[in-house]
Parts: structure tokens; sequence; C-alpha cells
């Protein structure tokens, strides 16, 4: 008998988020450890991990310039926590959620892989 991995409820609801299959001993992540997650929450794009733990989520979305009447499409890059039993890899469509500052630029925790990519592009 193969027992569930014990997963903490982040009380947080989306199409498509599961709580990962792996287990870890991160304190730093909301489904293992004691990490709590308010605020907001987006989605976007793993453009990098190549620090421990910590990846680059990029989004993009749509500014409407009056003058001209046309959108404008703009993107920001979010530094975020990367929990080893998640572990989103570039390419990935990840949800991120709101923390509290875990460093001076990481604010937001990676809940869950959306979508698998197929590697940098």
């Amino acid at each position: 008998m193969s027992e569930k991995p014990k997963v903490r409820d982040i009380g947080i609801r989306y199409e498509g988020l599961r709580p990962p299959e792996k287990e870890c001993d991160d304190p730093l992540c909301p489904w293992h450890g004691h990490l709590k997650v308010r605020g907001g929450l987006l989605v976007g794009k793993v453009i990098k991990a190549k620090m421990r733990k910590t990846v680059v989520v990029e989004r993009e979305y749509l500014v409407y310039i009056r003058k001209y009447m046309r959108y404008e499409r703009r993107r920001s890059r979010i530094h975020a926590h990367n929990p080893p039993c998640i572990n989103a890899q570039p390419g990935d469509t990840v949800l991120i959620g709101e923390t509290r500052p875990l460093a001076k630029s990481v604010a937001w925790v990676v809940l869950g892989v959306l979508e698998k990519g197929g590697g940098e592009s």
C-alpha cells in the first residue's frame, strides 16, 4: 500500500492546480512547509531556473494607449521561490502566489505547474 504524501490545504482553488506528488522538507514550501500564501495569484511562463530554488517567471499583458486607440504588449519578470517538490523548469506555465518577502527580490512562490513546456525557447 502506498500512502499519499501529507499536504496542507493552502486554501486556493484553481483549475488544473493539484498538490505535488513528491514530498519535500523545504520550510518555504506552501504545501509541506509553513509558508502562507496571501494576496495575488498570477499565471506566467518560467524563463530561467538558474538560481537555487528560485525561478524567473515572465507574464505578458496588454495596456490600452488612448492616443493611438490601440493596445501595446508589455511584460514583467517576477522572481519566485521554486520548492523542490514542484521543481518547475524553463518553458513550464506555472501558477504563482504572493507571500511575505523571502529575499530582496523574491516575494512569490510557485504553487504548481499548469502545463509542461518543451524546454527553453
